[in-house]
């Protein structure tokens, strides 16, 4: 098993509010790991630390280091380069929502420089594809917003425009949390599909879905990354007390 995401000793603050605490976590390659806890334990702010999201604050302030494979994605590269590399999908789905589905898909490659007609015919394509979008939008790649999707599809269009670029790893923060109970289980079935050829992190408050889709799972509590197993353990045996508690309903 390879490794995707290395941090080490991670702290984030939004102003003076200490939100993460001397996080280490390695989160293997070609796997999909969830974070659960309760609201404002740090989850949200932890992932987009992973692709400098959090940078679009501008009270944010992070210490540590966070690697990807030989990069330390704070002092080898830029913001830029990092949010190519590591795609992310928000808890509501925010298609652009003047611009047809396939420039919703393409508009990553275009900030990136590709202006080819065939090349981005053939990425719009396969990243429709691997979202399960295609076979219900491609008459209509041109005619219809992004806007005019199901809630459902908006979300796998954003998928679809995520793995447009081709990022290592993909960070979905609630990605189903606004969706319907069948939108959500073709979202679960992505996940599963997706992790073969992608690392990805999914932040979940459904105990559920994280035991369904994540091989690893971590538990953050208050800032701090309480414990980190594989998932069957964390929520049949865990090694902490407060982990215990959380997924048993105790708190939370």
């Amino acid at each position: 098993m390879g490794l995707a995401i290395g941090v080490e000793n991670l702290n984030a603050w939004y102003g003076p509010t200490h939100t993460l605490k001397d996080v280490n976590l390695q989160i293997p390659a070609n796997h999909a790991t969830a974070l659960i806890g309760p609201s404002g334990c740090g989850k949200s702010t932890f992932v987009r630390c992973l692709n400098r999201m959090h940078e679009t604050n501008p009270t944010a302030r992070v210490e540590g280091t966070v690697m990807m494979g030989d990069t330390d994605i704070y002092k080898d590269a830029s913001p830029v380069e990092i949010r190519r590399r590591v795609g992310m999908v928000f808890q509501r789905p925010n298609p652009f929502p003047t611009m047809s589905i396939y420039d919703n898909v393409v508009s990553g490659l275009k900030l990136n420089g590709f202006r080819k007609k065939a090349v981005m015919d053939e990425v719009v394509e396969r990243s429709l594809k691997q979202a399960a979008l295609w076979d219900e939008v491609k008459d209509d790649l041109r005619k219809k917003s992004g806007a005019s999707l199901s809630g459902g599809q908006q979300q796998r269009l954003c998928i679809a425009r995520a793995l447009a670029v081709d990022p290592e790893v993909l960070l979905m923060d609630e990605p189903a949390s606004a969706l319907d109970p069948v939108s959500t289980s073709k979202i679960e079935d992505l996940i599963f599909q997706l992790k073969n050829q992608y690392t990805i992190v999914i932040v979940t408050h459904n105990m559920q879905q994280a035991a369904r889709v994540a091989e690893n799972t971590g538990f953050f509590l208050m800032g701090k990354l309480v414990e980190f197993d594989k998932t069957h353990k964390i929520f049949t045996n865990p090694s902490d007390k407060r982990t215990e508690d959380y997924i048993t309903g105790r708190f939370g």
